[in-house]
């Protein structure tokens, strides 16, 4: 099996002292779970290694035969200026320190520092690697439009270009190993989300996923961090834990905003240390997948509540996927609804149903708070009482009926607008407010008076009676334009709703 190598770049060891390479090299994979380092214990050799290898981060010592330390650190600032440097010396001056600086090297360490500041400052140095890394594969992406592994978004329905927006930043992402935080509405898709995440990374390990909402802290500790035999009363067996059936992978955490304060800083110290232990044991593991966790609360708000740790928050958000919901996605509804309903008749094994005309406009004036779940379900219910060879109306006219308060409420919450009338400018009058309105439901029902109608809580008679005296009154030039228009950005017919 091919080991997972961290970082994607390597490490470049350059000592001439053997014995401080094997320490060195240890300690970075025991303390940090750096795995990807390269040693050179002969300065004459280090150019032709960075040449030949992917390196990353070189750390070097000052004082070598053959080519010393600052000679060596001025040959890589130049020719490889993205390559991070840290100079780790048995001199302990201050001028020397500041001379490596002003040579371009990114720290400076003695060797006789404490092992751990050590560590935390090579941690720092990978870090800042991986974002430059991300930057330019981002920039990358950005500059051609284009996705370098489309087929790991397959399974996605999707024609938006938010979407696209956002395959690009996963991909941009794909190298590194840190936390990343997707947020978004129930149902948007934040599952399919993680899946596209682990396989753009190419780890040789599984993705596991545990849903942590509910989970009290004893057994989200056993879980994660599984127990010893005799752990507790009960635990006749050794049992690993979700994080390491996870290792060389990905862990997935879904609900992570339901996580419980005293879980919090479990998971705080885990993803800060990288390391666990397992109950009953005193050895500590170490961490070796990827996490992913996923919300679709607010949790910025649970902040500010003091319901979820800012420490912890900051640690999951080093990368943000925010997906949108199915209403800033109106373009794929057709493609979803098209999908949908060949995925039902296939499973039930009826004949694919044709879609009415005046489908897709209804459902472009939902809100989805179920978002693409929600349609599913309405999809599959309405291919279940399917009888004809078109798709019946029935299952889905309810969502724009007054009896079905769902779109009213939706549009009142997602709204935060309020009408605004320049102080200015005279107020409309009802008939004007009226006029606007109709106008604008004929929009978003592309012509069909019966939606348009269901829209603004009219029956159909009384909107084609209001459309006629209209259309025989001449044209009017409106004095409230600036004011209160549909289009304008004062005006929101939401509120009007």
């Amino acid at each position: 099996m091919q080991k997972n190598l961290y970082p994607q770049f390597g490490i470049l060891l350059v000592d001439d002292e053997e014995a401080f390479l094997r320490s060195m090299s240890i300690a970075l994979e025991r303390k940090a779970g750096f795995s990807h380092l390269y040693h050179c214990h002969d300065s004459r050799n280090a150019m032709s290694m960075i040449a030949e290898h992917p390196i990353g981060i070189v750390l070097l010592d000052m004082t070598m035969p053959h080519i010393s330390g600052d000679k060596l650190l001025q040959k890589i600032v130049t020719e490889y200026p993205d390559i991070n440097v840290i100079v780790i010396s048995g001199l302990n001056q201050l001028e020397i320190a500041l001379d490596c600086i002003r040579l371009g090297a990114f720290d400076y360490y003695v060797k006789t520092t404490e092992e751990r500041r050590l560590i935390e400052g090579i941690k720092r140095a990978v870090r800042m690697q991986e974002m430059h890394v991300e930057n330019q594969a981002l920039r990358r992406h950005v500059l051609t439009n284009t996705l370098e592994q489309p087929n790991v978004f397959a399974s996605i329905i999707t024609q938006d270009k938010g979407m696209h927006a956002v395959f690009q930043y996963l991909e941009s992402i794909a190298s590194s190993q840190q936390p990343v935080l997707i947020t978004g509405e129930s149902g948007v898709g934040k599952e399919q989300i993680a899946q596209a995440i682990h396989d753009l990374s190419n780890n040789t390990g599984p993705l596991v996923s545990v849903n942590v909402a509910g989970l009290d802290d004893n057994v989200f500790s056993d879980t994660l961090f599984g127990h010893r035999r005799g752990a507790f009363t009960g635990a006749d067996s050794a049992r690993p834990g979700m994080i390491e059936q996870a290792t060389g992978g990905t862990l997935f955490l879904d609900e992570i905003g339901d996580l419980s304060p005293t879980s919090q800083v479990k998971l705080l110290r885990l993803l800060q240390e990288g390391e666990y232990y397992p109950l009953g044991s005193d050895r500590p593991k170490r961490l070796r997948a990827r996490v992913v966790a996923a919300t679709h609360q607010n949790l910025t708000d649970k902040q500010a509540s003091g319901a979820f740790r800012k420490d912890l928050y900051y640690r999951l958000k080093i990368h943000h996927v925010e997906i949108p919901p199915l209403r800033r996605r109106v373009n794929d509804l057709p493609l979803l609804l098209d999908f949908f309903l060949t995925q039902a008749a296939e499973e039930m094994g009826k004949n694919k149903p044709t879609i009415p005309k005046e489908l897709p406009v209804l459902l472009a004036n939902y809100q989805w708070p179920g978002n693409i779940r929600e349609l599913k379900a309405l999809v599959y219910d309405a291919v279940s009482r399917h009888q004809s060879k078109v798709l019946s109306m029935e299952t889905f006219r309810h969502v724009l009926t007054k009896e079905n308060p769902s779109l009213l409420q939706a549009n009142l919450e997602n709204s935060n607008a309020r009408v605004f009338f320049p102080a200015e400018q005279p107020l409309p009058s009802m008939q004007e407010i009226n006029d606007l309105l109709v106008e604008e439901a004929m929009k978003r029902a592309q012509g069909n008076q019966s939606l348009a109608s269901r829209l603004i809580g009219v029956s159909q008679p009384a909107l084609s009676k209001r459309l006629n005296k209209k259309s025989a009154k001449p044209p009017k030039s409106n004095p409230y334009n600036c004011g209160y228009s549909y289009n304008h950005s004062y005006y929101s017919l939401k509120t009007l709703i």
